[in-house]
C-alpha cells in the first residue's frame, strides 16, 4: 500500500495498524506539536466525505492499494472555519423563523462546528448560545467572530491597536482598591471582566504571530524569558481571579495594583517592540 501526504509519497512503515483509523491516529500523534491538522482523505483514488469518515476508519488497511491524506496548517484550517461561521450567522439572521430552527438542530454536526468545538470552544459557545436564543444576537456575535477573523489575518495590527486599552485597563487596575474599598461594585467587576478578556486576547495574539514564524525568542522581561514571564503573569492573574470568587477584597486589590497592572503594561510593552524588531 502506498502512502502519501499532500500528493508526496510519505515514508511511513506500519506497526500494528490495521485500520485505516489506526493509521490516522498515528499520523495525528506524530502532528502534535507541529500546529498542522489532518483536512482530507482519499482513498484509491475517492475522496472520503465527512459523513462517511466512520465507515473509512473502519476499513481494513490490507484492502487498500493507496490512501493520499491532506495536512493543512492549524491557522488556516481555524480562519476557515471562523469565514464559514461568519457566513452561517449571516445567512442565520436573514432566514426565516422554521429555517432557522433547523439550521439550528443541524449546526452542530457540521464539520465547522465540530471543528470549533474542539479548537476554538470559546467561539463554540457563543455561537451555540446564539442559536439557541439565550446568547447575543446574530450580529453582535459576528462580531465577535470578525475580531478572531482580524486576529489570524493580521495579528501584529490588532497588537497595535490594543495599546489604549491595555494602558486604561492597568490604570483601573491601579485604581481598584479605592474601588473597592468605596463600594463601586460594579466598576470592580467591569474591571476584572475586561481584564480577562484582554489578557486572553492577548495571548491569543502572541500564539496567532508565533504561527506567522514570530517566536520572540530575544524578548526578556525582568531579566525573564518571554515564557517564564508569562507563566508567572498567568498564575498571578489565577490568584487574582480566585481571590475575587472568595471575596478576598484586600487581595484582589493587593494584587491588581502591584503586580498585575505593572507586569501587564510591561509584557505589552515588551510584545510590542519585539514585534517590530
Amino acid at each position: 500500500m502506498d502512502i502519501s501526504i499532500n500528493e508526496k509519497p510519505a515514508d511511513i512503515t506500519l506497526e500494528s495498524e490495521k485500520t485505516v483509523g489506526e493509521l490516522l491516529s498515528g499520523i495525528e500523534q506524530w502532528l502534535q506539536g507541529s500546529e498542522h491538522r489532518i483536512s482530507g482523505l482519499r482513498i484509491d483514488g475517492e475522496t472520503v466525505s465527512t459523513l462517511a469518515l466512520s465507515d473509512a476508519f473502519a476499513r481494513r488497511l490490507d484492502t487498500i492499494q493507496n490512501i493520499n491524506i491532506t495536512v493543512s496548517a492549524w491557522q488556516d484550517l481555524a480562519l476557515e472555519a471562523l469565514l464559514n461561521i461568519r457566513e452561517d450567522l449571516l445567512s442565520y439572521d436573514q432566514s426565516a423563523f422554521d429555517q432557522q430552527t433547523r439550521f439550528k438542530d443541524t449546526w452542530e454536526t457540521d464539520v465547522t462546528a465540530r471543528f470549533l468545538a474542539e479548537h476554538l470552544p470559546d467561539i463554540f459557545a457563543v455561537v451555540h448560545k446564539t442559536l439557541a436564543g439565550s446568547g447575543p444576537a446574530p450580529a453582535d456575535a459576528g462580531r465577535i467572530v470578525d475580531e478572531r477573523i482580524r486576529e489570524l489575518m493580521d495579528p501584529s495590527s490588532e497588537l497595535t491597536a490594543m495599546c489604549g486599552p491595555v494602558s486604561d485597563i492597568a490604570a483601573r487596575l491601579e485604581d481598584l482598591p479605592l474601588d473597592i474599598q468605596t463600594g463601586k461594585d460594579s466598576k470592580v467587576v467591569e474591571t476584572i471582566q475586561l481584564f480577562s478578556h484582554t489578557t486572553d486576547k492577548l495571548f491569543r495574539l502572541i500564539r496567532f504571530l508565533r504561527l506567522r514564524g514570530r517566536g520572540f525568542e530575544a524578548i526578556s522581561i525582568d531579566s525573564l524569558p518571554l515564557d517564564t514571564f508569562i507563566e508567572e503573569f498567568g498564575a498571578a492573574l489565577k490568584e487574582l481571579l480566585e481571590a475575587y470568587e472568595t471575596q478576598d477584597a484586600v487581595l484582589v486589590g493587593d494584587l491588581a495594583e502591584y503586580e498585575l497592572a505593572p507586569r501587564f503594561l510591561k509584557l505589552y510593552s515588551a510584545l510590542n517592540e519585539g514585534r517590530m524588531t
